[in-house]
């Protein structure tokens, strides 16, 4: 092979500048499709831990809950609320996680180790943690899940 080699292209560093700055110029970013009816709340999942935290940082930083605010908390079987109050008995600690008292946990029958649903009502200014069983019965009381009736193997 007696021919001459050919010289390796590689683009000047001036040019791919120009590329850049031209795309970013160039178009807007695409608007992104809402779902109809979207929810006014913001939900996650935790687990309890031994101490009664809970934590979410995405659910209560929709919230806008600082380190020592104060909360009032609130139970029934199951579901534990709270909501931003001057005069609560339970404040937030720096980080992003509320702590459950004993007391209560044992009220509402949540134990270290319940997985949760968050539910974070921004224009309410309230959490609600509610647990799994809570969650089954109210899917299965609106039909949302299949029955094992009629169901073909």
């Amino acid at each position: 092979m007696t021919g001459q080699p050919i010289a390796p292209v590689i683009p000047s560093a001036a040019g791919s500048a120009r590329r850049r700055q031209g795309r970013l110029r160039a178009g807007r970013p695409l608007p992104l499709a809402s779902p109809p009816g979207r929810p006014e709340a913001v939900y996650g999942f935790g687990r309890i831990d031994a101490s009664g935290r809970i934590a979410d940082r995405a659910v209560i930083s929709a919230l806008g809950w600082r380190g020592g605010d104060r909360l009032t908390l609130t139970a029934s079987a199951g579901v534990m609320a709270a909501r931003r109050d001057p005069g609560g008995l339970v404040t937030v600690p720096p980080r992003p996680y509320i702590v459950i008292p004993a007391a209560l946990r044992r009220r509402c029958g949540l134990r270290a180790g319940d997985r949760v649903l968050l539910a974070a009502l921004p224009g309410e200014d309230t959490l609600t943690a509610y647990s799994l069983a809570v969650v089954d019965q109210a899917i299965r009381a609106h039909s949302a899940l299949p029955s094992a009736e009629g169901s073909q193997p």
